[in-house]
């Protein structure tokens, strides 16, 4: 029987930062899902029940059949029974029937909650797991063939319950059954040529299978290239348009798709082959199997009814058979899926809390960066010794040129990574070793140093999650979650009502605005938040942290990317925002610091300077040369 449109299931690749397989067994593999399931072991056990229900009843189903025949089978003086007997049999061949289909839907039903909940308990840890990687991890990996990883993960359980408790462990319970009846009831020749004709049916699937997955992980690297390059070219639309290259990407993308082409035709050819094998060792066991009930039946030792029971057992046996190079294959691709993400679950999380970790006390905002060193490759030291202090409900800026480090001083506050933790090494010093977790590479102990302390506790030694509550944050460039307006605010303080919601923009002088789109705060963003202008989603930043009203406030370059009229409209929200606040101020444009506290020059991972706007100004150092530099790119070029 040909199988066409056959699946495609993950590549057993790992392209450009995606995790390899592991070197884990397909039978480790199994044992780590197998908890997952036992915890509905009730449903299985009873899956189980069911299953060998509907298999003893598929059997008896060519035990009837014989027997009916033999009854149709004219004898003398049994006129009266040929009107009685068939009937019986008749309603029990139909009974069986039924039961056979009725297990199966019990088994399917009792079952599907497991294996539902399995998938769901899996891909919910794994997504926590993402999450609580560190920054590091995601900056080195595809978002997008991490998902894939996930979403075939997730399918692998399914494909792997359906293929094992729905195919395999039938198929075993009904050729065990169909061996004994045999056995018992003819000679040993019939068993002999089922098993031996099984056994190389089995060995000739499994082999052109294996060769034939060749062409399968070819099929499916080519196709997650193609989909890689359609998915990145769509994210860039706006790239692609700027440079008018549509029909460039579309080459691109045909060509992946050529290739592709390819390679299924080649897999295709391998499958029929593989189909042309099986039907072959399936029609020459059938022959020699009828030719033996042919003769038993010539010879008087077998009734007609036993020719049509051993037929309509070899055809019962072989349909599932024949659909086992698909079976095999599903399951062994399956395990593959499933291992990748097992894979991402077992990475090890550079960042995590201490055991003993507490909540932050919270009482004081103090911010203080104590001889803090730091570097992403241990190579290139982004930071060298910095120290500052940030008062309680003080502000500080931060400022100098691309590159100096500033945007680190808020992924380190924020724990994105630690301090005193060895960077992972380069790739050509570590090979494929993988960048996190388990490995040569992962980050140890003594790459830098200091400390970074929120009211005189040191963050490592408090929680996480804590610390972020903590803090809140308007970024340079604000990404939005594809939702309503009011989603992307109230995300500061999910679970907020609308009226905190309303309050919070109007604080940072959107709701206006807001309140005149067709939909209000139910107006969707669209992807990233591209159907807002740069002055509006900096201003759902600032009232998705006014919402969250924390002690600690990092505005990261806000206003960067606005122009000069924006810039000076959201200044006013940024400085109601930080009212009363610990504020950490990372800015290019030194027009936006002039009213710190404090303002700190950073340059080349030092503090060259620090002092307030008017004394670095009288310095007439980096800072004031700063200041003269942009003064005169702000004035008109006539």
């Amino acid at each position: 029987m040909r199988r066409s449109g056959e699946a495609l299931s993950s590549p057993h690749h790992a392209s450009a930062g995606q995790p390899a397989r592991s070197d884990r067994s397909d039978w480790a593999t199994l044992r780590r899902l197998f908890p997952y399931l036992w915890r509905y072991k009730w449903r299985v056990m009873a899956a189980l029940a069911f299953m060998v229900g509907a298999k003893v009843a598929n059997v008896g189903v060519p035990v009837l059949l014989k027997n009916l025949v033999d009854t149709m089978t004219p004898k003398p003086d049994m006129a009266q029974a040929l009107l009685v007997v068939p009937i019986a049999l008749l309603v029990a061949y139909g009974l069986l029937r039924f039961s056979t289909s009725l297990f199966g839907e019990l088994r399917e039903l009792v079952f599907a909650k497991a294996t539902e909940g399995a998938a769901r308990s899996i891909s919910l840890e794994v997504f926590r797991h993402l999450h609580a990687l560190s920054l590091r991890f995601h900056l080195e990996r595809q978002t997008g063939g991490m998902t894939r990883d996930i979403e075939r993960g997730t399918r692998g359980v399914h494909s792997l319950i359906s293929m094992s408790l729905y195919s395999i462990v039938p198929t075993i319970i009904e050729l065990t059954l169909v061996l004994t009846i045999l056995g018992v009831k003819f000679d040993s020749l019939f068993v002999w040529i089922t098993a031996v004709a099984l056994l190389l049916y089995i060995v000739f699937t499994v082999t052109v299978t294996e060769w034939r997955t060749q062409f399968r992980k070819t099929m499916n690297e080519l196709d997650s290239v193609a989909q890689s390059r359609a998915v990145d070219s769509l994210l860039n639309y706006e790239t692609v348009k700027y440079f008018n290259n549509e029909e460039f990407e579309a080459g691109r993308y045909d060509a992946s798709l050529d290739r592709y082409r390819k390679a299924a035709i080649k897999s295709q050819r391998t499958l029929s082959l593989l189909n042309t094998g099986q039907q072959l060792l399936i029609a020459v066991s059938l022959v020699l199997m009828l030719w033996r009930a042919t003769a038993g039946v010539v010879e008087g030792r077998m009734t007609l009814g036993d020719l049509v029971m051993v037929n309509a057992f070899m055809i019962q046996l072989y349909i599932p058979l024949n659909f086992l190079g698909v079976i095999y294959r599903e399951i062994k691709q399956s395990l593959t899926d499933l291992d990748k993400m097992f894979v991402l679950m077992e990475k090890e999380r550079e960042v995590r809390d201490a055991p003993d970790a507490k909540p932050l006390a919270g009482i004081d905002s103090t911010v203080r960066f104590e001889d803090v060193s730091f570097a992403y490759e241990p190579a290139r030291p982004i930071l060298k010794h910095v120290s500052f202090e940030i008062p309680a409900g003080k502000t500080v800026a931060v400022v100098g040129p691309s590159g100096s480090g500033k945007s680190t001083l808020a992924r380190l506050l924020y724990r994105f990574y630690d301090v005193g933790i060895e960077p992972p090494r380069s790739p050509a010093a570590r090979g494929s070793l993988p960048p996190e977790g388990g490995a040569p590479g992962l980050g140890r102990p003594g790459a830098g140093g200091g400390r970074i302390t929120i009211g005189g506790e040191d963050i490592r030694e408090v929680t996480q999650a804590s610390v972020r509550q903590a803090i809140g944050i308007v970024p340079q460039d604000t990404v939005l979650f594809n939702d309503t307006i009011e989603y992307n605010i109230a995300y500061g303080r999910p679970g907020a009502s609308r009226a905190e919601v309303e309050e919070a923009a109007r604080a940072a002088r959107i709701h206006d605005f807001i309140a005149s789109t067709p939909k209000g705060y139910e107006t969707m963003v669209g992807e990233r938040g591209l159907k807002l202008s740069g002055g509006e989603k900096q201003r759902v930043a600032i009232a998705r942290t006014l919402l969250k009203n924390p002690p600690i406030v990092i505005f990261d370059e806000a206003t960067s990317a606005l122009d000069s009229a924006n810039e000076r409209a959201i200044q006013f929200e940024l400085k109601s925002a930080a009212r009363n606040k610990t504020t950490l101020v990372i800015a290019h444009r030194l027009s936006t610091v002039v009213d710190a506290h404090e303002i700190l020059v950073l340059e080349g991972g030092v503090i060259v300077e620090r002092g307030t706007h008017a004394a670095l100004l009288a310095r007439k150092g980096k800072y004031a040369q700063m200041w003269a530099l942009q003064k005169i790119e702000a004035q008109p070029v006539l």
